[in-house]
């Protein structure tokens, strides 16, 4: 069973939509939304492994212009 996880994203002022666009285009994100509150947009993940999702959140995602912080929640089931 592959592991899940939603990605909770604060971008830079301005950049939410083009980070979703690039996030979406990222092999592993199922989907990422721009949404309204503290936090920029949603994301789910999903990879074979922890180690695949960390690799996946670390290694690529917090690498697009734009993105400031991520918060991690893994899905419990």
């Amino acid at each position: 069973m592959a592991t899940r996880a939603f990605i909770l994203i604060e971008t830079e002022v301005g950049r939410a939509k083009q980070v979703a666009v690039a996030l979406n285009a990222l092999p592993g994100v199922r989907s990422a939304d721009v949404v309204t509150g503290t936090l920029d947009i949603i994301a789910l993940a999903e990879a074979e492994d922890m180690s695949g999702l960390a690799e996946l959140i670390t290694g690529r995602m917090q690498e697009v212009r734009g993105v400031l912080r991520t918060i991690t929640c893994v899905t419990a089931g």
